[in-house]
């Protein structure tokens, strides 16, 4: 039988692994919110104050973290992993409007309207997620009024980037908007000499980023090798003439190309 030293030793070694687990716990959420736009040149003790109310949320790939109008009690900034927003359109096809990563913040909607959230939300990889309380962020907000300015700018910088998303769905096809995609990325976009990218998440992510499936777009990449516009290799994808990217693009602006591309 243990003796009474032996159990109070023992529940110390607990405590003390238990303290390490928080203090662990709680300077990675803080490293997160450091690193996130939003929280950029909050004080540590502020950082502090919001890591103590997070709540660390995990989700499967395609695992659903809200639906559109679920009650909005906070928003999110994603630790690790990759969250598509979405929309069922009429038809019943489900629309990528965007697709965050990791350091970034969404949903912050949430801290003003009371009406729910806007649309789906769910993780194209594993993922684990900040989840923020509303009413705690609105307590610090009365004492850091210049978070508002932040909230406000964030919403800013999603509207932007919506009414972007929007117009590359309606105006381009897949084709075109993986030219785009490629050429953004090229340094000299005029350059005849060949130029690699390496794809930052997996093809899965690029598809949801792109607004598209990944069968889509493995059909999109095979029309191009077979063009000889690019090889792929993996996750590096060389571009073999961004001039010749960028002629066809132009073309398409212009109204001159068929069917969204240059043949």
């Amino acid at each position: 039988m243990s003796s009474p030293v032996t159990i109070s030793v023992s529940m110390e070694a607990q405590n003390k692994q238990n303290n390490a687990i928080t203090t662990y716990r709680q300077s990675a959420i803080i490293n997160t919110l450091r690193h996130c736009r939003l929280f950029q040149e909050l004080e540590l003790e502020d950082l502090r104050r919001i890591a103590d109310t997070t709540v660390i949320t995990n989700l499967d790939k395609d695992e659903y973290l809200f639906h559109e109008g679920d009650p909005a009690h906070g928003f999110y900034v994603i630790q690790q992993g990759t969250i598509s927003v979405n929309r069922v359109v009429p038809g019943g096809k489900e629309q990528v409007i965007h697709v965050f990563k990791t350091g970034e913040s969404f949903a912050e909607l949430a801290i003003t309207d009371e009406s729910g959230f806007p649309a789906d939300a769910k993780a194209v990889e594993p993922s684990q997620l900040l989840f923020i309380r509303k009413r705690e962020f609105i307590a610090l907000i009365k004492q850091q009024p210049e978070l508002s300015l932040r909230i406000l700018g964030a919403l800013s910088q999603h509207l932007k980037t919506l009414l972007a998303r929007l117009e590359d769905i309606s105006s381009k096809d897949v084709e075109t908007r993986l030219i785009h995609w490629l050429i953004k990325r090229c340094p000299n976009p005029d350059s005849d000499s060949p130029h690699v990218i390496e794809i930052p998440t997996t093809k899965r992510v690029l598809a949801a980023e792109l607004g598209t499936v990944s069968e889509t777009l493995s059909r999109a990449f095979a029309d191009f090798r077979e063009r000889a516009l690019i090889r792929v290799h993996g996750r590096k994808i060389t571009v073999l003439s961004p001039a010749r990217l960028t002629t066809i693009l132009q073309q398409y602006l212009d109204g001159k190309a068929t069917g969204g591309m240059e043949k």
